[in-house]
């Protein structure tokens, strides 16, 4: 047994305990015939570092893997990065930029083996940090999303889906992202408010018999407008149904027709339809029979204007920016008096109405998003979620908490098809090759394309890449060996035990993954989905960079090491709730496990070693039977809370057991045993060495850097903790006559501390304690935790009834326990005293109460003062409460 030292410090443990679980092969021990199970990390970008999201995420799977393997189980926890496409091309393009280079000056070749080459330099940080979390993942397994196995399974499932119907190309609008080039996704587009306007305008009826009015709040789409709606039910319009207008600036002849997209509430009624640059527009121009492929577009990949195939867009116009030709286009349109102009409530007049747009941007880069019509790669999501959907409804799939379903059945059921392609050049290459007359060959091999095409017909790839969340919906079963491996369990470990999210990726990932990997693996990739809440500001808003309120992880550990870090995360993740970031609380977490430490120096310095027994030893001392009982409960709680997926049911079970009932009351209890000379010191070195151990067990996966290191100080081990036994929660250890007396014990210590302080008795004043009306039981304990009660209440067993005079009288149970004070303190001053601090606490509630009963206060201060205020009244009412008890005591 090494002796601690005096402080507890992190940094000397954390590193030293890291390395050797992993270079000891620890992380996925040798089980060839354990239970499987199985966990992937959601693999975070190869760009990424650490963020709080990331701690909470990896925190909650490291407790359920370290628990599963300390139950013996065979457990792996799959890790690898994710290739990121389009943040990995972004950061190597800000290099090459940085240096005078750009993406164009190097063959596509030679720009990915760059990638590479900042990949193997700088690519996962992210890694590195994991360990420093304490993250137990099989490093012996690490994958990457572009790696060979994994590439060759991406390809395949490309082609199955397009044999099989499911995947293919055709022409639609997509959110186009004029600032990296490429279409993003819907999940990849964030709204935001900004100052726009809304601009009125007359369109010429073709035949000259008048005007229809639309409104739009970007008029310079109005260059490729190809009809005008108005409802069917519009009395205003029907006989208008049919006839053309034309437009401004391009003397376009356009239909007006009828769609129930028109809303006759809106404005004027009529709505100007431009299919080829809005989403709503496209469906229109779709049911009014305008074909994809004829749809106008007048815009090119960086959102500068161009020719439409009618070729009627003014000269002057091409090559603008979108705002630049808005400006353009407003002026000629005024120019040709069919603007027609806000008029204010002052009467004044405008181009257009101030208003507030919602607007798309992309989330990456920054800029408004143009819905954009292209050709792109599409997989039939509708179809693969119908099975997705019936696995949760069947409960195939379970998702805790079971309130987020509704969310994940609208979306699956309402789903759209997913354009898959992106036009990167970092990524999945798409495995498509045209010939010079159009037809597309789809194959995993350029080999099989061209077989297919027949000899002499020249073939040229597909330039665009695929969507990074495409290649991720195959991570449950493509890391672990498929297609290779033809295993349908793929060695007992798909379907994956559990999967751990966000739910801010339910969509983005988790629901792709269901989709995938039942069509695939015909069967479900998870059994349980459980969905976790972001980790917010202390004040609850958001973390943003722009905000400057992030907090940085790898910080809080260095301040206060990983094991605080983590169990805050247990702590305070509650299903279905956000966590409000609290450093208060990690610094509180850090000092649970410096009572820990101090408590283990404690038992060495006590003769309390490592224990020799899986089974609680014999015990006859009732606190030891005590003790033994509360550990099996302990061990039944936490089993509990772990397998319904409460992590702060968990945490709190073994901090409420270690530091309350083990440190603060078990070991003070047994210190007249162990220092006194007393009955019992073997027995209890036993007890107390075996608590310790299952407390350490326990703990492991909340905390596994402290708990290894004081599981080696306490002697000679046979195995590191990492792979030690979970305890056994067996009932019959449990002692109800023990429990009842050693409760009795402590409620009785806790009165008489209490009562002393509140009267100011002298810590160190023994006082005499008289007892009445006691049973027979009582008067046993008495006799048998005498010297408990003097060590810890200062209090002496006196026979005879209590003198006469001022005594502090206290009820438990049956009996009244009295304690003479008049020797003591000064007992008028002190009731003096004692009312005075009544009528204070009483005035400070009074106050606070008339505030709050104020509803002016209420309504109109800010929510914390509010909440302050309500505190603060609690914690007076409880206070004057206390002291009238106190007064009470006196007589």
């Amino acid at each position: 047994m090494s002796e601690l030292p005096k402080t507890f410090d992190p940094a000397a443990i954390e590193a030293r305990w890291y390395a050797h679980w992993e270079l000891g092969g620890l992380f996925r021990p040798e089980r060839p015939n354990a239970t499987p199970w199985t966990i992937v990390n959601p693999p975070p970008n190869v760009t990424g570092s650490l963020h709080i999201g990331h701690a909470l995420d990896n925190t909650l799977q490291d407790i359920l893997v370290r628990h599963a393997r300390l139950q013996g189980k065979d457990a792996r926890w799959v890790v690898g990065t994710d290739h990121a496409g389009i943040a990995t091309q972004m950061v190597v393009e800000r290099q090459m930029n940085a240096a005078g280079q750009k993406r164009t000056d190097f063959s596509r070749d030679d720009f990915i083996a760059k990638v590479w080459d900042w990949k193997a330099e700088s690519g996962g940080q992210i890694t590195g940090q994991l360990r420093r979390l304490g993250c137990s993942m099989d490093w012996t397994n690490e994958r990457f999303t572009m790696d060979d196995g994994f590439s060759k399974a991406v390809l395949k499932v490309f082609v199955e889906l397009h044999r099989q119907g499911l995947l293919y190309r055709d022409k639609r609008l997509v959110n186009w992202d004029p600032g990296l080039g490429t279409a993003i996704s819907d999940l990849e587009v964030e709204t935001r408010e900004v100052k726009g306007n809304f601009w009125r305008l007359r369109y010429p009826l073709a035949d000259g018999s008048g005007f229809i009015e639309v409104a739009t709040t970007r008029p310079e789409t109005m260059l490729a407008d190809m009809a005008v709606a108005v409802h069917p039910d519009d009395a205003r319009y029907t006989a208008l149904i049919g006839k053309q207008v034309r437009l401004p600036i391009t003397g376009r002849l356009i239909p007006i027709v009828a769609d129930e997209h028109a809303d006759p509430e809106l404005g004027s009624g009529a709505v100007k339809i431009t299919p080829g640059h809005d989403f709503n527009d496209f469906e229109v121009g779709r049911r009014a029979g305008i074909e994809a492929r004829d749809m106008l577009n007048m815009l090119d990949a960086k959102a500068h204007i161009v020719q439409t195939a009618d070729g009627l867009i003014p000269e002057e116009l091409l090559g603008l920016s979108s705002a630049e030709a808005r400006k353009a286009v407003v002026a000629r349109l005024k120019d040709e008096g069919v603007l027609i102009p806000h008029v204010d409530k002052d009467g004044g007049e405008h181009d257009a109405e101030p208003r507030t747009i919602q607007t798309p941007y992309g989330d990456r880069s920054g800029v408004v998003i143009e819905p954009w019509l292209t050709d792109q790669w599409y997989v039939d999501a509708a179809t693969l979620a119908k099975p997705a959907i019936e696995a949760v409804r069947s409960g195939a799939v379970k998702i805790v908490p079971k309130s987020w379903e509704k969310t994940y059945f609208n979306w699956m059921e309402n789903i759209q098809p997913w354009c898959v392609s992106r036009q990167l050049w970092w990524g999945h290459r798409i495995p498509a090759w045209f010939a010079e007359d159009g037809r597309v060959f789809v194959a995993e091999t350029y080999e099989e394309a061209q077989a297919e095409a027949g000899a002499g017909v020249a073939l040229a790839q597909d330039e665009d890449v695929l969507d990074t969340w495409f290649s991720s919906a195959l991570w449950p079963f493509a890391t672990l060996g498929w297609p290779e491996n033809d295993d349908p369990t793929l060695g007992g470990r798909y379907s994956n035990d559990v999967l751990i999210s966000g739910f801010d990726i339910l969509f983005f990932w988790d629901a792709r993954m269901l989709m995938q990997g039942i069509h695939f693996m015909k069967e479900v990739p998870f059994k349980t989905l459980y969905l976790h809440g972001l980790v917010r500001a202390a004040d609850g808003a958001k973390m943003s960079k722009s905000k400057g309120n992030t907090v940085d992880p790898l910080g809080l550990i260095d301040r206060y090491g990983a094991d605080a870090l983590r169990f805050f995360m247990a702590a305070m993740e509650s299903q279905g709730r956000d966590i409000k970031m609290d450093e208060k609380r990690v610094e509180g977490y850090r000092n649970f496990a410096t009572k820990l430490w101090n408590a283990t120096r404690f038992a060495q310095a006590n003769g309390i070693g490592a224990s020799a027994t899986i089974e609680p030893p014999k015990a006859e001392l009732a606190v030891n039977r005590w003790i033994i009982a509360e550990t099996i409960e302990t061990v039944q709680a936490l089993d509990l809370a772990l397998a319904d997926l409460r992590f702060d049911g968990a945490a709190n079970t073994v901090y409420q057991f270690t530091w309350s009932r083990f440190c603060d009351w078990y070991l003070e209890l047994i210190k007249p045993v162990l220092q006194g000379g007393a009955e019992g010191g073997d027995e209890t070195r036993a007890v107390a060495g075996w608590v310790l151990d299952q407390i350490l067990v326990m703990l492991h996966p909340f905390m596994p850097f402290i708990t290894e290191e004081l599981w080696h100080a306490l002697g000679q081990r046979s195995n590191d903790l990492i792979v030690a036994r979970w305890p056994t929660a067996d009932a019959r250890a449990i002692d109800p006559a023990a429990r009842a007396e050693i409760d009795w014990l402590i409620r009785l210590v806790s009165e008489i501390r209490a009562a002393r302080t509140e009267l100011n008795v002298p810590p160190g004043a023994q006082l005499p304690l008289h007892v009445r009306d006691a049973s027979a039981e009582t008067v046993e304990r008495l006799a048998r935790q005498g010297a408990v009660l003097a060590r810890l209440a200062r209090v002496d067993a006196a026979t005879g009834d209590a003198p006469a005079g001022g005594a502090l009288q206290i009820v438990v149970d049956e009996a009244t326990f009295v304690l003479p004070l008049g020797d003591v303190i000064d007992l008028d001053a002190e009731r003096v005293r004692l009312t005075k601090a009544i009528a204070a606490a009483e005035k400070e509630r009074d106050a606070l109460g008339g505030r709050l009963s104020n509803a002016s206060f209420v309504e109109r201060a800010k929510p914390e003062a509010v909440e302050k205020a309500r505190a603060d009244h609690a914690d007076k009412m409880a206070e004057a409460a206390r002291l009238h008890a106190a007064l009470g005591r006196l007589g």
